[in-house]
């Protein structure tokens, strides 16, 4: 089990959930990760040149999320670091951003 930062556990002490949170998590229980990942694979990069890339699924929660919030690339990246509730559904900690 993971140590829950400052900002976590300030997060989880709050008395509701925003709706931004509430869309995120009923999101996260209705699409079949798995089947889109794996639909995905063929086409995404190897990193055998270059950077290595991010994993698949964490670029799918992030794309997903770009669209629905109607974000820019720029847009999508301060979002995250903004947002915890944005972290929590792209299933990062504070450390990897």
């Amino acid at each position: 089990m993971s140590q829950l930062s400052f900002g976590d556990m300030e997060y989880t002490n709050r008395r509701r959930k925003t709706k931004r949170e509430l869309f995120l998590e009923q999101m996260d229980k209705i699409i079949p990760w798995a089947d889109w990942v794996d639909m995905i694979a063929a086409y995404y990069p190897s990193g055998k040149r270059g950077r290595p890339p991010i994993g698949i699924e964490t670029m799918l929660r992030m794309y997903l999320m770009q669209n629905w919030f109607s974000l820019s690339e720029e847009g999508i990246e301060d979002a995250v670091y903004d947002s915890h509730a944005m972290r929590s559904f792209l299933r990062i900690k504070e450390t990897l951003i």
